[in-house]
């Protein structure tokens, strides 16, 4: 699979490079970004295009942008370096990356199509797209006082016997493909799989989720994955759960998918939503003394800041931002992760905090997940106190004619604090921000308890269980 790099100045004088590379839709993010940066701090400026693979064909879309490092800039020339791959590319999005392009070479940016690798410390090469000779663009050879690694992350398929022969789609896949396919078999019920299941179900499509845990978003509060089953299931779609698959097979009529159980589902196509692994090969990381076996993801500090070999290390800092850290794999943490490398490569001193990062899953009903879950609660010790409410005691479920959602709150009964939350609704991740910025912030529910929320809203929701968790924590320190 072909990828794309870009990269920007570094504030270490003439000559730093710090390089991205990027593909999905964090391609036209980056492009903007860049954009701004490179318009105002970075005129001196390369840009070279590569492909995205999109929907098992290439897509002349990603880039590889190369800055030339300025003499001299200030606070304000803070570039945002925005990368987060293996996502989807879709038209619109491809079509907004061209534009940004256009827009870099209307600034000045010197564009070219290729693709790029590390071939020392301290040097990337890059290859014109076509390869090179041949009356064409030769090899070119640039040096970088920082890298910075964005490539996002690739699909793995679960290990099922016959399953490489069989039809099957990645997630781009599903957003991509021109076709409808009449029955559908989704293998994960993780975030990704209950949003393309859904997207599929209101298509049309006869659809099968199949997850091998005893209920769905098994990473999260049991409840959430109940809620979002029966969602899936009043629009005809079929949840089978607690049974993994074990064989694929063609047959006259398309694919049938054996069970554990022993239950068998007839297919046209299947959808791996199952697992991702960081994108690294064919970077040239070992020239760097990175190891990049599959499935490995880069180890970095809290500043994003790739742990390198000293040897490594001599021609420069190598960074990384997006599901390459396998942090978390949400455009906004790879957004926020470019933010902080930004930052450090121009000269602040910048740390990564995850302890609020949203898990959002764009379902209808949505669920919105931030902070600690039980699960991970249990497996780090950490003493929670819960409080929960129904969406349906509010106004507002009542002039939404929805009966479906729940919220619960997890409360620290050490610290006072706010610790994580679950919630299952319309609209959640637009009315949960609150609860994000409290478990940030760690405030305490004794404060929290007091905030009053505007009727009729969902919002009203949070109200209940925050007074709950106040006088339990309350009682737990008296």
């Amino acid at each position: 699979m072909s990828d794309t790099i870009a990269a920007v100045a570094t504030p270490r004088g003439t000559g730093g490079i710090a390089v991205i590379r990027i593909s999905g839709p964090g391609a036209h993010e980056c492009a903007r970004r860049v954009f701004d940066a490179g318009g105002r701090a970075f005129p001196h400026a390369t840009a070279v295009y590569g492909k995205i693979i999109s929907g098992g064909r290439a897509v002349d879309s990603g880039m590889l942008t190369l800055f030339a490092a300025p003499r001299s800039y200030t606070g304000e020339d803070v570039a945002e370096l925005s990368c987060h791959g293996g996502v989807i590319v879709t038209n619109l999005v491809l079509q907004a990356v061209l534009n940004a392009g256009a827009r870099l070479a209307e600034a000045g940016v010197t564009l070219t199509r290729g693709t790029g690798r590390v071939v020392k410390p301290g040097m990337v090469e890059i290859e014109p797209a076509g390869g090179a000779g041949h009356g064409g663009p030769e090899v070119t050879r640039l040096g970088y006082a920082d890298l910075v690694i964005a490539t996002g992350s690739e699909p793995v398929a679960p290990l099922v016997e016959g399953l490489a022969d069989v039809p099957t789609w990645t997630s781009a896949d599903a957003l991509t493909w021109p076709d409808l396919p009449r029955r559908l078999v989704v293998l994960g019920g993780g975030g990704v799989g209950c949003e393309l299941a859904q997207v599929y179900a209101a298509f049309g499509s006869q659809v099968t989720l199949i997850e091998e845990a005893g209920h769905l978003l098994p990473a999260e509060a049991g409840f959430a994955g109940e809620i979002l089953a029966d969602a899936l299931r009043r629009m005809g779609a079929d949840v089978r759960l607690g049974s993994a698959v074990t064989s694929a097979s063609r047959t006259g009529d398309g694919i049938e998918l054996e069970l554990e159980d022993g239950s068998q589902v007839d297919a046209d196509r299947v959808l791996l939503a199952t697992a991702r692994r960081p994108r690294l090969a064919g970077l040239g990381l070992d020239a760097l003394g990175i190891g990049a076996d599959p499935g490995t993801p880069l180890s970095v500090d809290s500043r994003c800041q790739v742990l390198v070999p000293e040897a490594g290390a001599a021609g420069g800092r190598v960074w990384a931002a997006g599901d390459v850290t396998a942090t978390a794999a949400y455009t906004h943490v790879a957004r926020y992760q470019a933010r902080i490398v930004a930052a450090n490569i121009l000269g602040d001193d910048c740390e990564a905090d995850y302890r609020a990062i949203p898990r959002p899953v764009f379902t209808t009903p949505s669920v919105f997940a931030v902070g600690l879950s039980p699960q991970l609660a249990a497996a780090q010790g950490v003493d929670l106190l819960s409080a929960g409410f129904d969406l349906a005691e509010t106004a507002r479920a009542t002039m939404e004619d929805d009966d479906r959602g729940r919220i619960e709150l997890y409360g620290d009964a050490a610290s006072g604090t706010l610790a994580g939350a679950v919630a299952v609704g319309l609209h959640a991740e637009e009315w949960m921000g609150e609860v994000t910025l409290s478990v940030r912030a760690e405030l305490p529910v004794a404060i929290l308890a007091d905030v009053v929320h505007a009727f009729p809203t969902y919002g009203e929701a949070i109200e209940p269980p925050l007074r709950e968790l106040a006088e339990r924590i309350k009682e737990a320190s008296a």
